[in-house]
């Protein structure tokens, strides 16, 4: 028998027209790492109508519960953060040098328009960048580097530019917004990991509308921090000490030129949801993902992802003694760049690997090796 994930079944479309109205919103909306909170407003205002409560914590992670009663504790989490920069260093001439927040690309940099974040609101800048006329000359051109790429704001002093409410530490992201391209694609930053949010959100509005009633406590986690070393979900794995974390975040689509499949494994947009092994991959929990696929017919992928997955799954995994912890991704093109790309099916598909995982587990499931 052939396996499921080289087999593509009719596709169960999920995402709404409303829902995809809250996504495009979300996605639009600036959550840089430190900086969550807006985001995580609205991520909340959108998933209230479907859970029992909610908390958030002092560093901004926001955790939806279904169930809060129950002894047994499931996470599904994703994380809120969106790789920016800082400011760094303003000149005398009025030009801005910055460090990144997170791992932002220098070499997309140049030439993008961005958004200084400032008390006083909004100040627009722009990476400016040489003329190709004035790079000439037999010279070796230089490549952007952190230490050569620079915003101007349009200012010509350093005092204009603190008028305008600039110092160092503020926080920058870029202007780009979400699209659909080709009526197959989601396009636009920092679809890692909101994209996650929105699924998990979805999952709650699924369970909701179709009346299930989980026999556990369900935590739907959206955490801060993950793009600075998985922070945000170390400080919340540690709260709710959960029994069992399936994790949402993003993984390559190696199907575009100069990405080595030997390297990066053979993973595309379009083909489902991406199930990895890894050390901190618990994998009788992963077997239930699998069968949980195969049992309703939801095409997946595999991933190999060496010692760690570089994802919240491992925060989870090795918290609290050790929790049982999956990771489940979607495969997105052109990472930490401001066009990010993602299949709309991947995005139903991981919605439902999620949604039919919680309906086929058990309360107090023990997913040990040798008991």
């Amino acid at each position: 028998m052939a396996e499921q994930e080289n087999e593509k079944p009719q596709h169960q479309a999920v995402v709404t027209n409303s829902s995809l109205a809250f996504f495009e919103k979300y996605i639009n909306n600036p959550s840089p790492t430190g900086f969550e909170w807006k985001g995580q407003e609205l991520w909340l205002e959108y998933i209230k109508p479907y859970i029992d409560e909610y908390f958030v914590d002092n560093y901004g992670t926001a955790v939806g519960v279904i169930n809060p009663q129950a002894e047994y504790k499931v996470v599904i989490e994703a994380h809120a953060d969106e790789i920016s920069w800082f400011v760094n260093y303003i000149t005398s001439d009025g030009l801005i040098y910055v460090i990144r927040n997170g791992g932002s690309d220098h070499q997309i940099a140049p030439s993008k328009r961005v958004n200084i974040h400032t008390d006083n609101g909004v100040v627009k800048a722009v990476f400016g960048w040489p003329a190709i006329h004035t790079r000439s000359g037999g010279e070796k051109e230089e490549a952007p580097t952190l230490k050569n790429i620079f915003l101007d704001c349009g200012c010509t002093s350093k005092e204009e530019v603190e008028k305008l409410g600039i110092h160092v530490g503020c926080v920058i992201t870029y202007e780009d917004e979400f699209t659909v391209l080709n009526d197959r694609y989601y396009v636009g930053r920092a679809l890692d990991n909101r994209a996650g949010g929105f699924m998990i959100a979805e999952v709650a509005r699924l369970l909701k509308e179709n009346n299930k009633q989980l026999p556990f406590g369900l935590y739907i986690v959206n955490a801060v921090q993950e793009e600075i070393g998985l922070r945000g979900a170390e400080m919340i794995a540690h709260r709710i000490k959960p029994n069992v974390a399936i994790v949402t975040d993003v993984t390559h689509d190696t199907q575009t030129p100069m990405i080595n499949k030997i390297v990066q494994g053979d993973l595309a947009c379009g083909r489902g949801p991406v199930v990895s092994y890894a050390p901190a991959v618990q994998n009788n929990l992963n077997r239930l993902l699998i069968e949980s696929a195969q049992k309703a017919n939801i095409p997946f992928q595999r991933q190999a992802s060496s010692r760690s997955t570089g994802t919240d799954t491992d925060a989870f995994a090795y918290s609290n003694d050790g929790v049982p912890s999956a990771l489940i991704s979607l495969p997105l093109r052109y990472m930490h760049t401001t066009v990010e790309m993602i299949h709309k099916e991947d995005v139903d598909n991981v919605i439902r690997l999620i949604y039919e995982t919680l309906l086929n587990l058990e309360a107090g499931q023990d997913f040990r090796y040798i008991k």
